[in-house]
C-alpha cells in the first residue's frame, strides 16, 4: 500500500520513522514550505532518500500532477495545518486517515487539548478519523482515551502520553487500513463540539474566580498561550502551578509568601502556587525574580 504522509516537526518525523519501522511503505512526504528553522520531517524524509512536496504546492497542476504520479493509496496526516483541497484526497484510493488530540466528536479544532483541561475535565484522549471536507468530522477508525491528572497541563498531557500514543495509534491504523479490517463509524454530530482556537483572549485571570477554576486555566495555558494577570501594571503570564484547597488568608490575587523562588498566590477557596512567570517581552523565570509578598495580580483588560 502507498503512503504519502502529510505532517510536519517532531511528530511528523517519528510517525514516518514509525511507520517505515513497521514496514510500510512510504512512497513520499508533504509538508508546509520552510520556515527559518529546517523541518524535522523534512529532514527526515531527505535522509531516508523520499521525495517531498510542499503542501499548498498541491494546489499548483504542475506539483498536482507529481504527486499523482506517486500513485497513493492511502495519505497519512500527521500535525497538518495546511488545507488539503478535495481533489488531493481523492486521488488516494484509501482517503486519508488523521491523528486529532481529544476524543471526537468533543473538542474539534486546533487547541482540543487546552480546552478540556480548561473545563476541568477528567478523561481526553485522540481520535484517528478518516478526513472529509469538514473540520474534525470525518468516521472514526479508532480512539485510545486517557485520564487526565489534576496535574496535567496541555505540556504534560501532549508529551508524555497523547505524543507516544499518537504515533503508535497511526501505525496501528495505517496496518488496519492495509488489512482491510479499519472501520468508519460515523461521529454523532450532535455531540460535536468545537472551540474557537485558544488565544490570549481566553487565557485572562479573573482572580474573582474559584481558585479551582483559575488553577484549570492555567494549567490548561501551560505553555500555550500562557495564563495571563496584571502586577504593577504589568502584564505577566503564570506557569508551573499548583492549587491547595483552603480558606484564603488575604484578599483573591494577592502573594501572601515566596517560599523556594516559588509565588503563593491567594484564591477563592485555597491558595495557588505559582512556580515560573514571563513578564511582557520577557523570559520566563523563577516567580520569585518578578513577584514579591504583597503583591496583587488583577485581571488583564
Amino acid at each position: 500500500m502507498r503512503i504519502v504522509l502529510f505532517g510536519q516537526a517532531a511528530f511528523g518525523r517519528d510517525v514516518l520513522n514509525a511507520l517505515r519501522e513497521a514496514g510500510e511503505d512510504v512512497v513520499a512526504v508533504s509538508t508546509p514550505r520552510p520556515g527559518s528553522r529546517p523541518d524535522p520531517l523534512f529532514e527526515a524524509a531527505g535522509e531516508a532518500g523520499l521525495p517531498v512536496i510542499e503542501t499548498p504546492a498541491l494546489r499548483q497542476d504542475g506539483p498536482f500532477e507529481q504527486y499523482l504520479a506517486l500513485k497513493p493509496e492511502l495519505l497519512v496526516f500527521a500535525f497538518v495545518t495546511d488545507i488539503v483541497r478535495k481533489r488531493v484526497l481523492e486521488a488516494a484510493t484509501h482517503g486519508a486517515i488523521q491523528y486529532h488530540p481529544s476524543l471526537l466528536p468533543l473538542h474539534r479544532g486546533r487547541t482540543a487539548m487546552n480546552w478540556p483541561i480548561i473545563a476541568g475535565e477528567q478523561t481526553t484522549g485522540l481520535t484517528i478519523f478518516w478526513v472529509d471536507e469538514g473540520i474534525d468530522t470525518g468516521p472514526i477508525l479508532l480512539k485510545r482515551e486517557v485520564e487526565l491528572r489534576p496535574t496535567d497541563t496541555v505540556g504534560t498531557i501532549y508529551f508524555d502520553r497523547l505524543y507516544p500514543m499518537g504515533v503508535e495509534a497511526l501505525v496501528e491504523a495505517t496496518r488496519m487500513v492495509r488489512e482491510g479490517t479499519a472501520p468508519r463509524e460515523a461521529q454523532d454530530h450532535s455531540l460535536g463540539t468545537y472551540e474557537a482556537p485558544c488565544g490570549p483572549e481566553h487565557a485572562r485571570i479573573d482572580w474573582n474566580h474559584h481558585g479551582q477554576v483559575v488553577f484549570n486555566l492555567i494549567r490548561g495555558c501551560d505553555p500555550q498561550p500562557g495564563a495571563s494577570s496584571v502586577v504593577r501594571g504589568t502584564g505577566v503570564r503564570l506557569f508551573d502551578a499548583t492549587f491547595q484547597p483552603g480558606a484564603p488568608s488575604e484578599a483573591p490575587g494577592t502573594v501572601v509568601s515566596i517560599v523556594d523562588s516559588k509565588a503563593e498566590i491567594a484564591a477563592v477557596g485555597g491558595t495557588i502556587t505559582v512556580g515560573r512567570v514571563q513578564p511582557e517581552d520577557g523570559r520566563k523565570v523563577a516567580a520569585s525574580e518578578v513577584l514579591q509578598a504583597g503583591d496583587v495580580l488583577e485581571r488583564p483588560a
